[in-house]
Formats: structure tokens, sequence, C-alpha cells
């Protein structure tokens, strides 16, 4: 028993006699009817006093080791750490951003949801883009613009969530400084855009260019077009007034026509759409361009009844007779591309096949009755210091062109008839 008890837990047991065990252990003959075994109760008692001294040693263990490390941190903290407090100041200046309403940092979207997106700006907290500072045109989800996890790109801030200190950022404020620069740009350019038309009040319409909303004077509309009709549709339109500061962008269709118009050559043939019919002729949609195709143009022949020959939505081959560049007006003439009159009432198709052809000489007739004039004033004012070139080009013997004069020299000569 003592080499039991040694084993347990150094616990020394003086030895016992048997009349100890008889007396302990054994239960007198009066009460062995009700026992069926006994047990000796040292094993119990033993094992538990040896299980609570290994619980107790543990826990001093522990203690001893708890102890130690709150000595290590008060005393020398930094022991055996390679990462100095140098290291984390550089750290924190190397992601170091302006957090200040109106500085710009670069972020990555990392998570979407219904109403926007939240950011890593590298800042102790994430930062999040509204759905309506996403972009500058209206979108109902930050996927429509192509903001998903991943993204990266440099951001406005325009506020501060008070609740938990983060950062609300825009990318809409950035694309809007982008945009008056474009129509800076284009204005100085002088460029004829499209803008589509999205509202209108007493003065004019509204049309989106460059994603910005301008203004268009009824003055500087071209067509007399009521305001209902011109919604939803683009109309050519040039630059007038970009006023950034004070959110002025001022337009222009009457210019944009005009410009257009300009580029339009008497007797070049262009392809349009009837609009509308009227008792004295057509109106052409050629290009954004207005035209009237007058009833006296249509044919050689007599037209009584213009609906007889055109109808609205009909696409036909005019040819340009000439246009008014102060009032946007330009006149058009299917009647000098007959190649025998008539033909536009009883064959239109062979009229628009035979239009390059039959435009090509009335100009060579055109540039031939020009140069005959010029030659007969030469003859009669030699005082005026023109002359006739060989190409044919009527100008001063030394110096430029004058700006109306009349180049020929692409032009072969005209077919004796």
């Amino acid at each position: 028993m003592a080499s039991l008890a040694q084993q347990l837990g150094g616990l020394r047991c003086p030895p016992l006699s048997n009349s100890h065990l008889s007396k302990s252990f054994y239960p007198s003959p009066k009460h062995t009817s009700n026992i069926r075994t006994h047990r000796p109760r040292i094993l119990p008692i033993v094992s538990a006093v040896a299980v609570s001294n290994a619980e107790t040693r543990e826990r001093e263990k522990l203690k001893q080791l708890f102890e130690e490390a709150h000595e290590r941190c008060r005393t020398a903290p930094m022991e055996g750490v390679s990462f100095t407090l140098e290291d984390f100041n550089a750290a924190l200046d190397k992601f170091d951003f302006n957090s200040e309403i109106g500085g710009k940092v670069i972020g990555t979207v990392f998570a979407t949801d219904g109403n926007g997106a939240l950011v890593d700006i590298t800042a102790k907290s994430s930062a999040y883009l509204p759905v309506q500072e996403t972009c500058i045109h209206r979108i109902k989800n930050v996927r429509e613009a192509g903001i998903v996890p991943g993204f990266r790109e440099e951001f406005v801030i325009v506020g501060e969530n008070q609740a938990d200190d983060s950062l609300i950022l825009s990318l809409k404020s950035i694309q809007y400084d982008l945009a008056w620069e474009r129509c800076r740009q284009l204005q100085a350019e002088d460029v004829v855009v499209k803008g589509k038309i999205v509202g209108a009040n007493k003065g004019g319409v509204v049309a989106v260019v460059e994603g910005l909303r301008g203004f268009v004077p009824f003055s500087q509309i071209s067509s007399k077009s009521a305001a209902e009709e011109l919604l939803e549709k683009e109309l050519p339109l040039k630059f007038v007034e970009v006023d950034e500061e004070q959110s002025r962008l001022i337009l222009s269709n009457r210019k944009a026509m005009a410009d257009s118009q300009a580029q339009l050559g008497i007797g070049s043939v262009v392809t349009g759409t009837v609009q509308s019919l009227k008792p004295y002729g057509a109106f052409i949609d050629i290009g954004g361009i207005n035209g009237l195709l007058h009833v006296s143009q249509i044919s050689h022949d007599r037209v009584s009844d213009i609906a007889t020959v055109l109808q609205p939505g009909d696409i036909l081959k005019v040819m340009i007779l000439s246009h008014d560049r102060e009032r946007g007006r330009v006149s058009l003439s299917t009647k000098k591309l007959e190649p025998t009159p008539g033909d536009m009432i009883r064959n239109p198709k062979l009229v628009f096949e035979k239009a390059e052809e039959m435009a090509q000489t009335f100009r060579q007739r055109i540039a031939q009755a020009e140069a005959m004039a010029r030659a007969d004033m030469l003859r009669f004012q030699p005082e005026s210091g023109l002359t006739l070139s060989s190409d044919g080009i009527l100008g001063p013997l030394t110096g430029d062109l004058p700006a109306d004069g009349l180049d020929l020299s692409d032009i072969p000569p005209a077919e004796e008839s």
C-alpha cells in the first residue's frame, strides 16, 4: 500500500494490520446480508488529492507566466519586436491623405449594395459612395456605372457621416468638372454637337450636352416647331456661353444650322426625308436642316396636288438650289434632276438613279455661265484689275482669291448639246 501511495502523489500511509483491515474495511457478520461487495475506500481519496494538487500546480504556472508577461510589457514593451515606432509612423505617412471636404483620394470598391458602394481608402474606416454621387447621369444602381468590387478610381470627399466618422465620396463631382472643361474646349473649337431636348419653359428649351443641362432660347432655334414637338429630339447645337462659375450654358441651334448649310454647295445632291406637305411645297429634312421643295421645283410638268407625288416619310434625292444663312432657309429642287420633263411624276425612281449625273451637268452649265460672265466683265472693265486664270478662276492679278470667287478647276468642260 505504501508504494501505491507514493505513485499517486507521495502520500505516505502507515501500514495497516489485519485487525485494522477487519475493523475498518470489513463489515460485521450481521451486516453481510445487506451488502454484496465491499471495496477499499482509500483509493478514491488518494486520487482526489492527487488531481487537486495537479490543477493547483498548473494554475501557479500560468499565473507566473502572466506575471512575467505583464512585467515585460511594463518595463520593455518593444523587446523582441522587429517593427519599431519609427516604422509605424513611416507607414502612416505613406498612406496619409487629405480628409477635408473637397479633397481627393484614391480608393478601391470592395462591396456594393442597393444604395451605393463601400470604398477602401486606407483610412481608419471605410468610405461610402452613394448611388446619387456615382454618375453624372441618373442611375438606379451603382453597377449601371460599372462600379463593382475591385473598381479603383479617384474620388472627391463631399461629406462626413457623423454616426461613425466615415467619409462620403463622389465621382459625379469629378465628372462635372471634366464635362465643363470639355464644353469649353468644344466652344473654342467652334464644334457642332448633338443635344437631346429634355425640357422647356417660356423662353426656350433645355438640352443635355456632355452630361450638362444647357438652355436654347427660342430665338436660337431655326425651325418654328413648338417646344412640345422638340421634346426627346436631338438638335445640332453650338456653344454661345460656357460659364462654370455661374452654371450658365447657353446653346444655339441657329448657329449650328448655319454652319451645316455653309457646307452645302449649290448644285450638290443630298438625301432627305419628307417631313410635311403644304399647298406651296414640301418641307424636307436633310440631315437636321429643314429645306423647302417648292411646288414649282418638283417637276417640269405642272403639279396641281403635291400629295399625288410626295407623302410624309418619303425618302428622296434633292438638289440644293440656294440657302439663306441668315434666315436658315434652304431651297431644294427635284425638277433639275429630271432626265426628261415630267419624270418626277411618272418615274421618280429613274430621277433618283440619274440624280448625280444630272446634277453634274447642271453644275457644268452654271460654271460655264459664270466663266463667260466674268470674261465679259474683264473685256468691258479692264481697269478692275481682275484676270481670268487658265484654270477658269476669276481673281486679282496678285494676291489671294476673293472670298466669293468661283473655283472651276475640278469641273470638266460641258458637253455641247
